[in-house]
Protein backbone atom coordinates (compact mmCIF):
# COMPACT_ATOMS: atom_id res chain seq x y z
CA UNK A 1 0.00 0.00 0.00
CA UNK A 2 2.48 2.27 1.16
CA UNK A 3 5.13 1.55 -2.42
CA UNK A 4 2.06 2.54 -4.30
CA UNK A 5 2.85 5.88 -2.86
CA UNK A 6 7.19 6.21 -2.48
CA UNK A 7 9.13 5.33 -4.76
CA UNK A 8 11.48 3.28 -3.64
CA UNK A 9 15.08 3.77 -4.51
CA UNK A 10 18.32 1.44 -4.79
CA UNK A 11 21.62 2.81 -2.98
CA UNK A 12 23.30 3.23 -7.33
CA UNK A 13 26.81 4.58 -6.37
CA UNK A 14 26.16 6.43 -2.85
CA UNK A 15 28.85 4.88 -0.56
CA UNK A 16 28.64 5.44 3.17
CA UNK A 17 31.05 7.12 4.81
CA UNK A 18 30.67 7.47 8.12
CA UNK A 19 28.46 5.20 11.05
CA UNK A 20 25.69 7.84 12.57
CA UNK A 21 28.05 8.16 15.65
CA UNK A 22 31.41 9.39 14.11
CA UNK A 23 30.52 12.51 13.62
CA UNK A 24 32.16 16.15 15.82
CA UNK A 25 32.56 19.41 15.23
CA UNK A 26 35.81 19.05 13.43
CA UNK A 27 33.93 17.20 10.71
CA UNK A 28 32.47 20.82 10.28
CA UNK A 29 31.91 21.08 6.38
CA UNK A 30 32.24 17.67 4.81
CA UNK A 31 30.28 16.23 2.52
CA UNK A 32 28.99 12.83 3.62
CA UNK A 33 26.81 9.76 3.38
CA UNK A 34 24.75 8.25 6.23
CA UNK A 35 22.38 5.18 6.12
CA UNK A 36 20.29 4.02 8.79
CA UNK A 37 16.70 3.90 10.02
CA UNK A 38 14.77 6.84 11.07
CA UNK A 39 14.49 7.04 14.93
CA UNK A 40 12.10 10.02 14.99
CA UNK A 41 10.96 12.63 12.46
CA UNK A 42 9.97 15.95 13.70
CA UNK A 43 8.47 18.52 10.57
CA UNK A 44 8.95 22.07 12.12
CA UNK A 45 6.92 23.52 9.43
CA UNK A 46 9.87 25.31 6.90
CA UNK A 47 12.19 22.34 8.62
CA UNK A 48 12.06 18.78 8.98
CA UNK A 49 14.44 16.78 11.39
CA UNK A 50 15.60 13.14 11.15
CA UNK A 51 17.18 11.62 13.77
CA UNK A 52 19.12 8.61 11.79
CA UNK A 53 20.35 5.66 13.68
CA UNK A 54 22.62 2.97 12.82
CA UNK A 55 24.22 0.52 15.96
CA UNK A 56 27.09 3.38 16.32
CA UNK A 57 24.42 5.77 16.97
CA UNK A 58 22.42 8.63 16.03
CA UNK A 59 23.19 11.57 14.08
CA UNK A 60 20.18 14.73 13.08
CA UNK A 61 19.43 15.20 9.51
CA UNK A 62 17.98 18.83 8.74
CA UNK A 63 16.26 18.73 5.25
CA UNK A 64 16.13 22.83 4.86
CA UNK A 65 13.60 24.02 1.63
CA UNK A 66 15.75 26.96 0.97
CA UNK A 67 18.71 24.92 0.95
CA UNK A 68 16.99 21.73 -1.60
CA UNK A 69 13.71 22.10 -2.17
CA UNK A 70 13.09 18.78 -4.11
CA UNK A 71 14.75 16.60 -1.29
CA UNK A 72 12.79 18.76 1.06
CA UNK A 73 9.54 17.96 -1.09
CA UNK A 74 10.52 14.15 -0.42
CA UNK A 75 11.39 14.27 3.22
CA UNK A 76 7.58 14.87 3.92
CA UNK A 77 7.35 10.93 3.08
CA UNK A 78 9.47 9.84 6.10
CA UNK A 79 8.32 7.83 8.74
CA UNK A 80 10.04 6.22 11.91
CA UNK A 81 12.09 2.87 11.06
CA UNK A 82 12.08 3.99 6.78
CA UNK A 83 15.76 2.75 5.56
CA UNK A 84 17.51 5.68 4.42
CA UNK A 85 20.90 7.07 2.72
CA UNK A 86 21.48 10.82 2.91
CA UNK A 87 24.30 12.50 1.28
CA UNK A 88 25.17 16.08 2.94
CA UNK A 89 26.78 18.68 4.50
CA UNK A 90 28.39 18.66 8.23
CA UNK A 91 27.51 21.86 10.03
CA UNK A 92 27.37 22.79 13.93
CA UNK A 93 24.16 23.16 15.52
CA UNK A 94 22.62 27.17 15.91
CA UNK A 95 23.40 28.21 19.05
CA UNK A 96 21.36 26.75 22.59
CA UNK A 97 20.49 23.61 19.87
CA UNK A 98 23.36 21.24 20.98
CA UNK A 99 22.42 17.87 22.79
CA UNK A 100 24.65 16.92 25.22
CA UNK A 101 23.21 13.66 25.50
CA UNK A 102 24.33 12.38 21.86
CA UNK A 103 28.11 11.83 20.90
CA UNK A 104 26.93 13.65 17.51
CA UNK A 105 24.97 16.22 19.96
CA UNK A 106 27.72 19.56 18.27
CA UNK A 107 26.62 19.08 14.85
CA UNK A 108 23.91 18.30 11.85
CA UNK A 109 23.98 17.23 8.52
CA UNK A 110 22.18 19.60 6.01
CA UNK A 111 20.64 17.15 3.40
CA UNK A 112 21.50 17.41 -0.38
CA UNK A 113 20.63 13.75 -1.44
CA UNK A 114 17.69 11.64 0.37
CA UNK A 115 17.18 8.05 -0.93
CA UNK A 116 14.23 6.24 0.61
CA UNK A 117 15.74 2.09 0.56
CA UNK A 118 12.84 0.64 1.94
CA UNK A 119 9.60 1.29 4.09
CA UNK A 120 8.29 0.42 7.45
CA UNK A 121 5.10 -0.76 9.05
CA UNK A 122 4.42 0.94 12.32
CA UNK A 123 6.31 -1.40 15.21
CA UNK A 124 4.32 -3.16 17.60
CA UNK A 125 6.36 -1.27 20.11
CA UNK A 126 8.43 1.89 20.23
CA UNK A 127 12.27 0.65 19.84
CA UNK A 128 13.83 3.25 22.25
CA UNK A 129 15.52 2.30 25.48
CA UNK A 130 12.53 2.82 27.95
CA UNK A 131 10.06 1.06 26.58
CA UNK A 132 8.03 -1.22 28.59
CA UNK A 133 6.93 -4.15 26.30
CA UNK A 134 5.79 -7.62 27.46
CA UNK A 135 8.42 -10.77 26.62
CA UNK A 136 6.05 -12.29 24.47
CA UNK A 137 5.83 -9.36 21.95
CA UNK A 138 9.50 -8.16 22.32
CA UNK A 139 10.65 -11.99 21.71
CA UNK A 140 8.25 -12.51 18.83
CA UNK A 141 9.70 -9.25 17.55
CA UNK A 142 12.61 -10.09 18.60
CA UNK A 143 14.63 -8.46 15.29
CA UNK A 144 13.32 -4.82 15.95
CA UNK A 145 13.77 -5.48 19.82
CA UNK A 146 17.63 -5.92 19.35
CA UNK A 147 17.56 -2.34 17.11
CA UNK A 148 17.45 -0.84 20.59
CA UNK A 149 20.66 0.70 21.33
CA UNK A 150 20.78 -1.10 25.05
CA UNK A 151 20.93 -4.57 23.55
CA UNK A 152 22.84 -3.42 20.64
CA UNK A 153 25.36 -2.41 23.42
CA UNK A 154 25.09 -5.87 25.20
CA UNK A 155 25.82 -7.82 22.04
CA UNK A 156 28.70 -5.30 21.15
CA UNK A 157 30.20 -6.24 24.45
CA UNK A 158 29.46 -10.08 24.15
CA UNK A 159 31.85 -9.35 20.75
CA UNK A 160 34.51 -7.75 22.74
CA UNK A 161 34.78 -10.29 25.18
CA UNK A 162 34.70 -13.15 22.90
CA UNK A 163 37.37 -11.14 21.10
CA UNK A 164 39.87 -10.94 24.61
CA UNK A 165 38.99 -15.08 25.10
CA UNK A 166 40.25 -15.94 21.78
CA UNK A 167 43.29 -13.43 22.23
CA UNK A 168 44.26 -14.48 25.84
CA UNK A 169 43.93 -18.56 24.97
CA UNK A 170 45.80 -18.03 21.67
CA UNK A 171 48.68 -15.94 23.22
CA UNK A 172 49.32 -18.86 25.56
CA UNK A 173 49.43 -21.59 22.89
CA UNK A 174 45.84 -23.14 23.62
CA UNK A 175 44.44 -24.61 20.43
CA UNK A 176 40.85 -24.43 19.64
CA UNK A 177 39.50 -26.84 18.27
CA UNK A 178 36.02 -27.83 17.48
CA UNK A 179 34.29 -31.41 19.31
CA UNK A 180 30.86 -32.88 17.87
CA UNK A 181 27.32 -31.67 18.57
CA UNK A 182 26.25 -35.18 17.52
CA UNK A 183 27.09 -37.68 20.09
CA UNK A 184 26.44 -40.52 22.66
CA UNK A 185 23.86 -40.15 25.58
CA UNK A 186 25.43 -40.81 28.77
CA UNK A 187 23.82 -40.50 32.50
CA UNK A 188 24.22 -37.82 35.27
CA UNK A 189 23.36 -34.36 34.54
CA UNK A 190 20.00 -33.03 33.30
CA UNK A 191 18.51 -34.28 29.90
CA UNK A 192 19.91 -34.72 27.04
CA UNK A 193 18.39 -33.25 24.06
CA UNK A 194 17.97 -36.76 21.58
CA UNK A 195 18.21 -36.75 17.83
CA UNK A 196 17.05 -39.50 15.83
CA UNK A 197 19.12 -41.28 13.45
CA UNK A 198 17.60 -41.47 10.11
CA UNK A 199 20.50 -43.89 8.48
CA UNK A 200 20.22 -46.26 12.19
CA UNK A 201 17.09 -46.93 12.64
CA UNK A 202 15.65 -46.92 16.25
CA UNK A 203 19.06 -45.02 17.14
CA UNK A 204 19.92 -41.94 18.39
CA UNK A 205 22.24 -39.17 19.11
CA UNK A 206 22.26 -37.00 21.99
CA UNK A 207 23.49 -33.13 21.79
CA UNK A 208 26.05 -32.27 24.16
CA UNK A 209 25.34 -30.72 27.49
CA UNK A 210 29.28 -30.31 27.25
CA UNK A 211 32.39 -31.30 25.48
CA UNK A 212 33.39 -32.99 28.69
CA UNK A 213 34.53 -36.27 27.70
CA UNK A 214 36.03 -35.23 24.33
CA UNK A 215 38.01 -32.08 25.77
CA UNK A 216 39.69 -34.99 28.00
CA UNK A 217 39.91 -37.36 24.92
CA UNK A 218 41.92 -34.63 23.35
CA UNK A 219 44.63 -34.40 26.09
CA UNK A 220 44.74 -38.15 25.84
CA UNK A 221 45.64 -37.00 22.24
CA UNK A 222 48.39 -35.19 23.05
CA UNK A 223 47.15 -31.58 22.51
CA UNK A 224 47.41 -29.96 25.70
CA UNK A 225 46.33 -27.09 25.94
CA UNK A 226 42.46 -26.78 23.99
CA UNK A 227 39.84 -24.08 24.67
CA UNK A 228 36.43 -23.36 22.49
CA UNK A 229 33.76 -20.76 22.91
CA UNK A 230 31.32 -23.71 22.61
CA UNK A 231 27.26 -24.28 22.61
CA UNK A 232 26.00 -26.76 25.09
CA UNK A 233 22.19 -27.62 25.32
CA UNK A 234 20.19 -29.03 28.38
CA UNK A 235 16.57 -30.30 28.46
CA UNK A 236 15.88 -28.63 31.97
CA UNK A 237 13.72 -26.69 33.62
CA UNK A 238 14.26 -22.86 32.72
CA UNK A 239 15.00 -19.51 34.80
CA UNK A 240 16.68 -16.12 34.51
CA UNK A 241 20.42 -17.59 34.22
CA UNK A 242 19.56 -20.79 31.98
CA UNK A 243 18.38 -21.42 28.32
CA UNK A 244 18.30 -24.93 26.36
CA UNK A 245 21.06 -23.77 24.46
CA UNK A 246 23.86 -21.57 25.61
CA UNK A 247 27.54 -21.16 25.52
CA UNK A 248 30.44 -21.86 27.78
CA UNK A 249 34.42 -20.96 27.58
CA UNK A 250 35.45 -24.54 27.91
CA UNK A 251 39.39 -25.27 28.32
CA UNK A 252 41.42 -28.16 29.29
CA UNK A 253 45.28 -28.40 30.28
CA UNK A 254 47.66 -31.46 30.77
CA UNK A 255 50.02 -31.58 33.53
CA UNK A 256 48.84 -29.22 35.72
CA UNK A 257 47.31 -28.81 39.54
CA UNK A 258 44.31 -26.81 40.43
CA UNK A 259 46.64 -23.82 40.65
CA UNK A 260 47.61 -23.55 36.97
CA UNK A 261 43.92 -23.31 35.91
CA UNK A 262 43.18 -21.16 37.98
CA UNK A 263 45.75 -18.79 37.11
CA UNK A 264 45.07 -19.03 33.73
CA UNK A 265 41.08 -18.52 34.54
CA UNK A 266 42.17 -15.42 36.35
CA UNK A 267 44.25 -14.03 34.13
CA UNK A 268 41.57 -15.06 31.15
CA UNK A 269 38.32 -12.78 33.47
CA UNK A 270 41.06 -10.39 33.47
CA UNK A 271 41.49 -9.39 29.87
CA UNK A 272 37.59 -9.77 29.07
CA UNK A 273 37.04 -7.12 32.10
CA UNK A 274 39.29 -4.90 30.33
CA UNK A 275 38.85 -5.44 26.83
CA UNK A 276 34.52 -5.08 27.16
CA UNK A 277 34.21 -2.58 30.04
CA UNK A 278 37.76 -1.08 30.55
CA UNK A 279 38.15 -2.32 34.16
CA UNK A 280 41.00 -3.47 36.02
CA UNK A 281 40.07 -6.22 38.44
CA UNK A 282 42.47 -7.43 41.41
CA UNK A 283 44.31 -10.64 41.29
CA UNK A 284 44.53 -13.36 42.68
CA UNK A 285 40.73 -13.30 43.20
CA UNK A 286 40.15 -14.50 47.30
CA UNK A 287 39.51 -18.18 47.53
CA UNK A 288 37.59 -20.44 50.23
CA UNK A 289 37.05 -23.90 50.60
CA UNK A 290 33.09 -25.51 50.44
CA UNK A 291 33.36 -26.02 54.60
CA UNK A 292 33.93 -22.45 54.52
CA UNK A 293 31.69 -21.06 51.83
CA UNK A 294 29.19 -22.95 53.48
CA UNK A 295 29.60 -21.95 57.20
CA UNK A 296 30.36 -18.57 56.79
CA UNK A 297 27.84 -17.40 53.93
CA UNK A 298 25.34 -20.69 53.72
CA UNK A 299 25.58 -21.07 50.12
CA UNK A 300 28.20 -22.27 47.76
CA UNK A 301 28.22 -19.47 45.79
CA UNK A 302 28.62 -16.75 47.99
CA UNK A 303 28.34 -12.78 47.85
CA UNK A 304 30.95 -11.17 48.94
CA UNK A 305 30.22 -7.99 48.28
CA UNK A 306 28.72 -7.34 52.00
CA UNK A 307 28.45 -9.05 55.72
CA UNK A 308 26.13 -10.64 57.07
CA UNK A 309 27.92 -13.42 57.98
CA UNK A 310 26.24 -16.72 59.33
CA UNK A 311 27.39 -17.77 62.79
CA UNK A 312 27.39 -21.11 64.09
CA UNK A 313 25.19 -21.26 67.31
CA UNK A 314 24.66 -24.97 68.00
CA UNK A 315 26.34 -25.23 71.29
CA UNK A 316 24.84 -22.08 73.10
CA UNK A 317 21.33 -22.74 71.95
CA UNK A 318 22.15 -26.53 71.97
CA UNK A 319 22.26 -26.39 75.95
CA UNK A 320 19.14 -24.02 76.51
CA UNK A 321 15.68 -24.50 77.38
CA UNK A 322 14.65 -23.43 74.01
CA UNK A 323 13.73 -27.27 72.88
CA UNK A 324 12.84 -26.52 69.52
CA UNK A 325 16.37 -25.80 68.99
CA UNK A 326 17.88 -28.21 71.51
CA UNK A 327 16.26 -30.86 70.54
CA UNK A 328 17.25 -30.19 66.60
CA UNK A 329 21.16 -29.95 67.77
CA UNK A 330 21.09 -32.76 70.00
CA UNK A 331 20.48 -34.71 67.02
CA UNK A 332 22.69 -33.85 65.15
CA UNK A 333 20.85 -31.17 63.27
CA UNK A 334 22.77 -27.35 63.47
CA UNK A 335 21.50 -23.52 64.78
CA UNK A 336 22.89 -20.52 63.00
CA UNK A 337 22.19 -16.89 63.20
CA UNK A 338 22.49 -13.85 61.43
CA UNK A 339 22.76 -10.76 63.11
CA UNK A 340 20.71 -7.48 60.81
CA UNK A 341 22.84 -4.50 62.39
CA UNK A 342 20.15 -1.75 63.06
CA UNK A 343 17.35 -3.44 61.55
CA UNK A 344 15.22 -3.13 64.95
CA UNK A 345 12.74 -1.04 63.10
CA UNK A 346 11.38 -3.89 60.81
CA UNK A 347 7.70 -4.82 61.75
CA UNK A 348 6.43 -8.11 62.24
CA UNK A 349 4.33 -8.20 59.25
CA UNK A 350 8.30 -7.97 57.73
CA UNK A 351 9.21 -10.22 59.85
CA UNK A 352 6.45 -12.74 59.35
CA UNK A 353 7.20 -12.15 55.04
CA UNK A 354 10.50 -13.31 55.83
CA UNK A 355 9.17 -16.25 57.89
CA UNK A 356 7.29 -17.31 54.78
CA UNK A 357 10.90 -16.90 52.43
CA UNK A 358 13.32 -19.15 54.56
CA UNK A 359 9.87 -21.39 54.00
CA UNK A 360 10.40 -21.70 50.36
CA UNK A 361 13.88 -23.94 51.37
CA UNK A 362 12.26 -25.87 54.15
CA UNK A 363 13.09 -24.45 57.20
CA UNK A 364 10.37 -24.71 59.74
CA UNK A 365 10.67 -21.53 60.94
CA UNK A 366 12.73 -18.37 61.99
CA UNK A 367 13.52 -17.52 65.67
CA UNK A 368 13.67 -13.47 65.79
CA UNK A 369 15.15 -11.45 68.55
CA UNK A 370 15.11 -7.47 68.69
CA UNK A 371 17.48 -6.22 71.11
CA UNK A 372 17.02 -3.17 72.97
CA UNK A 373 18.84 -0.71 75.13
CA UNK A 374 17.17 -2.68 78.51
CA UNK A 375 16.44 -6.44 77.35
CA UNK A 376 15.87 -9.00 74.40
CA UNK A 377 12.34 -8.39 72.70
CA UNK A 378 11.29 -12.02 71.21
CA UNK A 379 9.36 -15.05 71.96
CA UNK A 380 12.04 -17.23 72.68
CA UNK A 381 13.97 -14.68 75.38
CA UNK A 382 12.82 -16.16 78.27
CA UNK A 383 14.37 -19.75 77.15
CA UNK A 384 18.28 -18.31 77.79
CA UNK A 385 19.75 -17.85 81.53
CA UNK A 386 22.04 -14.47 81.12
CA UNK A 387 25.08 -16.65 80.69
CA UNK A 388 23.90 -17.79 77.40
CA UNK A 389 22.29 -14.53 76.60
CA UNK A 390 25.99 -13.15 76.71
CA UNK A 391 27.36 -15.46 75.18
CA UNK A 392 25.00 -15.08 72.20
CA UNK A 393 25.65 -11.58 72.35
CA UNK A 394 29.74 -12.03 72.44
CA UNK A 395 28.99 -14.46 69.08
CA UNK A 396 27.17 -12.42 67.34
CA UNK A 397 28.10 -8.77 67.98
CA UNK A 398 24.65 -8.13 68.70
CA UNK A 399 24.10 -4.29 69.98
CA UNK A 400 21.19 -2.49 70.79
CA UNK A 401 19.19 -1.38 67.80
CA UNK A 402 20.13 -5.05 66.04
CA UNK A 403 17.67 -7.62 64.71
CA UNK A 404 19.33 -11.36 64.48
CA UNK A 405 17.41 -14.11 62.61
CA UNK A 406 18.33 -18.11 63.61
CA UNK A 407 17.07 -21.04 62.30
CA UNK A 408 17.83 -24.82 63.59
CA UNK A 409 17.66 -27.88 61.38
CA UNK A 410 19.64 -30.09 59.35
CA UNK A 411 22.94 -28.35 58.19
CA UNK A 412 21.82 -28.40 54.35
CA UNK A 413 18.52 -26.58 55.19
CA UNK A 414 20.07 -23.99 57.83
CA UNK A 415 22.91 -23.11 55.44
CA UNK A 416 20.11 -22.86 52.04
CA UNK A 417 17.84 -20.95 54.10
CA UNK A 418 19.92 -18.13 56.01
CA UNK A 419 22.20 -18.48 52.63
CA UNK A 420 18.95 -17.34 50.75
CA UNK A 421 17.97 -14.95 53.99
CA UNK A 422 21.24 -13.09 54.02
CA UNK A 423 21.25 -12.28 50.17
CA UNK A 424 17.58 -11.05 50.55
CA UNK A 425 18.58 -8.67 53.45
CA UNK A 426 21.48 -7.33 51.82
CA UNK A 427 19.11 -6.32 49.03
CA UNK A 428 16.35 -5.21 51.64
CA UNK A 429 18.86 -3.07 53.07
CA UNK A 430 20.71 -1.61 49.48
CA UNK A 431 24.05 -3.07 51.13
CA UNK A 432 25.26 -4.09 47.88
CA UNK A 433 27.49 -2.21 45.63
CA UNK A 434 26.42 -2.43 42.33
CA UNK A 435 29.25 -1.09 40.50
CA UNK A 436 31.61 -3.84 42.39
CA UNK A 437 32.90 -7.00 40.73
CA UNK A 438 33.70 -9.60 43.75
CA UNK A 439 35.10 -12.53 42.41
CA UNK A 440 35.90 -15.78 44.51
CA UNK A 441 36.97 -19.23 44.17
CA UNK A 442 34.99 -21.98 45.81
CA UNK A 443 37.65 -25.45 46.01
CA UNK A 444 37.21 -28.89 47.25
CA UNK A 445 33.75 -29.76 46.80
CA UNK A 446 32.39 -32.78 48.23
CA UNK A 447 33.00 -35.34 45.88
CA UNK A 448 29.25 -36.99 46.36
CA UNK A 449 25.99 -35.77 47.42
CA UNK A 450 23.34 -38.41 48.59
CA UNK A 451 20.30 -37.95 45.77
CA UNK A 452 16.79 -38.50 48.20
CA UNK A 453 14.79 -38.92 44.79
CA UNK A 454 17.06 -41.27 43.26
CA UNK A 455 18.02 -43.05 46.29
CA UNK A 456 21.87 -42.99 45.70
CA UNK A 457 24.75 -41.20 45.41
CA UNK A 458 25.35 -38.58 42.95
CA UNK A 459 28.34 -36.48 41.70
CA UNK A 460 28.20 -32.88 42.75
CA UNK A 461 30.57 -31.90 39.54
CA UNK A 462 30.18 -35.15 37.58
CA UNK A 463 31.59 -38.36 37.45
CA UNK A 464 35.46 -37.59 36.12
CA UNK A 465 36.03 -35.13 39.09
CA UNK A 466 39.33 -36.50 40.96
CA UNK A 467 39.17 -37.18 44.78
CA UNK A 468 41.77 -35.65 46.92
CA UNK A 469 44.68 -38.41 47.18
CA UNK A 470 44.79 -38.51 51.01
CA UNK A 471 41.03 -38.88 50.79
CA UNK A 472 40.93 -41.86 48.39
CA UNK A 473 40.81 -44.64 51.15
CA UNK A 474 36.96 -43.52 51.96
CA UNK A 475 35.65 -44.21 48.50
CA UNK A 476 34.69 -47.93 49.39
CA UNK A 477 32.53 -47.00 53.00
CA UNK A 478 32.34 -43.01 53.10
CA UNK A 479 32.08 -41.52 49.66
CA UNK A 480 30.27 -38.34 51.70
CA UNK A 481 33.43 -37.65 53.53
CA UNK A 482 35.52 -37.63 50.12
CA UNK A 483 36.24 -34.33 49.69
CA UNK A 484 37.28 -33.38 45.69
CA UNK A 485 40.05 -31.68 43.45
CA UNK A 486 37.20 -29.56 42.20
CA UNK A 487 36.90 -25.10 42.13
CA UNK A 488 34.34 -23.11 41.19
CA UNK A 489 34.31 -19.57 39.96
CA UNK A 490 31.92 -16.93 41.87
CA UNK A 491 31.05 -13.55 41.08
CA UNK A 492 28.90 -11.14 43.02
CA UNK A 493 27.08 -14.52 44.11
CA UNK A 494 26.69 -16.12 40.94
CA UNK A 495 28.51 -19.09 39.49
CA UNK A 496 29.86 -18.31 36.81
CA UNK A 497 31.92 -21.42 36.46
CA UNK A 498 33.77 -24.61 37.54
CA UNK A 499 36.03 -27.24 37.12
CA UNK A 500 38.63 -29.43 37.82
CA UNK A 501 41.66 -32.12 37.95
CA UNK A 502 40.33 -35.22 36.71
CA UNK A 503 40.88 -38.76 37.13
CA UNK A 504 43.46 -39.87 34.45
CA UNK A 505 43.56 -43.27 35.73
CA UNK A 506 41.20 -46.24 35.22
CA UNK A 507 41.52 -47.83 38.41
CA UNK A 508 40.43 -44.16 40.41
CA UNK A 509 37.86 -43.76 37.59
CA UNK A 510 36.00 -46.63 38.49
CA UNK A 511 36.57 -46.74 41.75
CA UNK A 512 34.34 -43.19 41.46
CA UNK A 513 31.83 -45.03 39.12
CA UNK A 514 31.27 -47.17 42.11
CA UNK A 515 31.18 -44.63 44.81
CA UNK A 516 28.19 -43.31 42.53
CA UNK A 517 26.34 -46.58 42.44
CA UNK A 518 27.12 -47.15 38.78
CA UNK A 519 27.16 -51.27 38.00
CA UNK A 520 30.16 -52.54 36.29
CA UNK A 521 27.84 -53.16 33.03
CA UNK A 522 26.39 -49.44 32.74
CA UNK A 523 29.90 -47.67 33.28
CA UNK A 524 31.41 -50.19 30.35
CA UNK A 525 28.16 -49.56 27.79
CA UNK A 526 28.22 -45.61 28.30
CA UNK A 527 31.88 -44.59 29.07
CA UNK A 528 33.77 -47.86 28.22
CA UNK A 529 35.49 -46.23 25.10
CA UNK A 530 37.01 -43.02 27.62
CA UNK A 531 38.27 -45.82 30.04
CA UNK A 532 39.83 -47.87 27.43
CA UNK A 533 41.22 -44.51 26.59
CA UNK A 534 42.59 -43.93 29.64
CA UNK A 535 44.76 -46.92 29.84
CA UNK A 536 46.88 -46.12 26.78
CA UNK A 537 49.24 -43.54 28.84
CA UNK A 538 46.34 -40.49 29.59
CA UNK A 539 47.90 -37.28 31.18
CA UNK A 540 47.31 -36.07 33.99
CA UNK A 541 44.78 -33.04 33.24
CA UNK A 542 42.11 -30.61 34.13
CA UNK A 543 40.59 -27.86 33.15
CA UNK A 544 36.86 -25.45 33.86
CA UNK A 545 33.82 -24.15 31.71
CA UNK A 546 32.95 -20.76 32.06
CA UNK A 547 29.11 -19.67 31.53
CA UNK A 548 29.66 -17.38 28.74
CA UNK A 549 25.87 -16.01 28.82
CA UNK A 550 26.45 -15.21 32.38
CA UNK A 551 29.40 -13.64 32.48
CA UNK A 552 28.35 -11.19 29.40
CA UNK A 553 25.09 -10.78 31.51
CA UNK A 554 27.26 -9.68 34.49
CA UNK A 555 29.47 -7.46 31.92
CA UNK A 556 26.44 -5.62 30.46
CA UNK A 557 24.24 -5.49 34.35
CA UNK A 558 21.58 -7.19 33.25
CA UNK A 559 19.19 -9.69 35.53
CA UNK A 560 18.78 -12.67 32.65
CA UNK A 561 21.18 -14.27 30.01
CA UNK A 562 18.50 -13.62 27.68
CA UNK A 563 19.32 -10.11 27.33
CA UNK A 564 22.91 -11.03 25.88
CA UNK A 565 21.60 -13.78 23.80
CA UNK A 566 20.50 -12.45 19.71
CA UNK A 567 17.71 -14.95 19.51
CA UNK A 568 16.65 -16.55 23.00
CA UNK A 569 14.08 -19.06 23.72
CA UNK A 570 11.04 -18.14 26.18
CA UNK A 571 10.92 -20.15 29.32
CA UNK A 572 9.14 -22.63 28.07
CA UNK A 573 12.24 -23.68 25.76
CA UNK A 574 9.93 -21.85 22.68
CA UNK A 575 11.46 -19.51 19.97
CA UNK A 576 8.56 -17.31 19.37
CA UNK A 577 10.01 -15.90 16.61
CA UNK A 578 10.28 -19.02 14.56
CA UNK A 579 7.73 -20.90 16.23
CA UNK A 580 9.84 -23.67 16.98
CA UNK A 581 9.40 -26.02 17.71
CA UNK A 582 7.16 -26.87 15.75
CA UNK A 583 5.16 -30.43 14.65
CA UNK A 584 7.29 -32.84 11.77
CA UNK A 585 5.01 -34.00 8.92
CA UNK A 586 4.59 -37.16 8.97
CA UNK A 587 6.83 -38.16 6.17
CA UNK A 588 9.53 -36.80 8.32
CA UNK A 589 8.50 -39.49 10.84
CA UNK A 590 8.54 -42.18 8.66
CA UNK A 591 11.98 -41.31 7.27
CA UNK A 592 13.14 -41.84 11.08
CA UNK A 593 11.22 -44.69 11.61
CA UNK A 594 9.51 -42.97 14.39
CA UNK A 595 5.68 -42.71 14.71
CA UNK A 596 3.50 -40.57 17.11
CA UNK A 597 1.96 -41.95 20.43
CA UNK A 598 -1.00 -40.04 21.52
CA UNK A 599 -1.43 -38.79 24.58
CA UNK A 600 -4.78 -39.10 26.17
Amino acid sequence: MMKDKILLESLGQMKRTHNCSQLTAKDKGKEVALMGWVQRRRDHGGLIFVDLRDREGITQVVFNPEYNKAVHDKAHAIRNEFVLAVRGNVRPRPEGMTNSKLKTGEIEVMASELRILNLSRTTPFVLEDDTQVSDNIALRYRYLDMRRPALQRNLAIRHQAAAAIRSYLNGLGFLDIETPFLTKSTPEGARDYLVPSRVNPGQFYALPQSPQIFKQLLMLAGFDRYYQIVRCFRDEDLRADRQPEFTQIDLEMSFVTENDVIKVTEGMMASIFKKALGTKIKRPFKRLTHEEATGRFGLDKPDLRFGLELKDVSDIVGASEFEAFADVVKSGGLAKAVNAKGCIGFSRKEIDELTEFVAIYKAKGLAWIKVRPDAWQSPIAKFFTDSQKQALKVRLDMEPGDLVFSIADQPGVVNEALGRLRSRLAKKLNLIDQGRYDFVWVTEFPLVEYDEDEKRHVAVHHPFTAPIEELMGLLTHDPIAVRSRSYDLVLNGIEIGGGSIRNHQRAVQEKVFEALDIDRDTYEKKFGFLLEALDFGAPPHGGIAIGFDRVVMLLAKQSSIRDVIAFPKTQKAACLLTGAPCEASVAQLEELSLKLRTLK
